[in-house]
């Protein structure tokens, strides 16, 4: 089939989908440094400038690889707080537990996330997503006060101690400099084992409960 044939037995939104994909393949198994959005097409099997009615340009598309990735985040962290007992520090805990999820399922799109310049525009779909999770991890502390995100005196500060150390054992545990004994990040075994560390060096810090 034709790249034109190919490109017109997709709808719209399924192409927009269906070369988002590609990207978010081509991204995991070459990187950024790398990337290219004509490898993107040919994933595909569309034209060459089919990508850029969509996203404009190499720019466009990882703007919206990162916005995916911010999204998927926010469910990972979402899920897990959802599974986890109901009390303030418990749900804290599986959000944090949903952040290592999503790092250690889709390594690619966390280092994207957390790699791109801070700063886009603030009505940017990137910029609403990555406030929303932003926003998921400020309400779970806000929890523990019985107050609005962000509103307790100490709220800043907080989040970031929670934050920075969530995302220092999923950067450090991905490159192996903390070293965990599951073969396949992503088993049951591995999650529980990942749950337990984190659980342990999170309660060195001492946040009421």
């Amino acid at each position: 089939m034709t790249g034109a044939a190919k490109a017109s037995s997709y709808h719209h939104g399924d192409l927009r989908r269906a070369i988002l994909d590609a990207g978010e393949a081509e991204l995991t198994e070459r990187g950024l440094a790398s990337f290219s959005l004509r490898r993107v097409a040919a994933r595909v099997g569309v034209s060459h400038t089919a990508p850029s009615h969509h996203f404009g340009d190499t720019a466009g598309m990882i703007a919206a690889l990162a916005e995916r990735g911010f999204g998927r985040l926010l469910a990972c962290m979402e899920a897990r707080q959802a599974s986890a007992a109901d009390t303030p520090y418990d749900r804290l805990m599986g959000s944090g537990m949903g952040y290592l999820d999503f790092a250690f399922a889709n390594p690619a799109l966390f280092r994207l996330v957390f790699g791109l310049p801070k700063g886009p525009s603030p009505h940017s779909d990137l910029h609403r997503a990555s406030e929303a999770a932003f926003m998921h991890l400020a309400g779970a502390v806000a929890d523990l006060h019985g107050s609005a995100p962000l509103a307790h005196p100490c709220a800043q500060e907080e989040v970031l101690a929670c934050w920075t150390r969530v995302h220092g054992l999923a950067e450090l545990a991905l490159s192996g400099y903390i070293p965990l004994r599951a073969d396949d990040p992503n088993s049951l075994e591995a999650r529980a084992e990942r749950d337990a560390l984190f659980r342990r060096l999170f309660e060195v810090h001492l946040l009421p409960r």
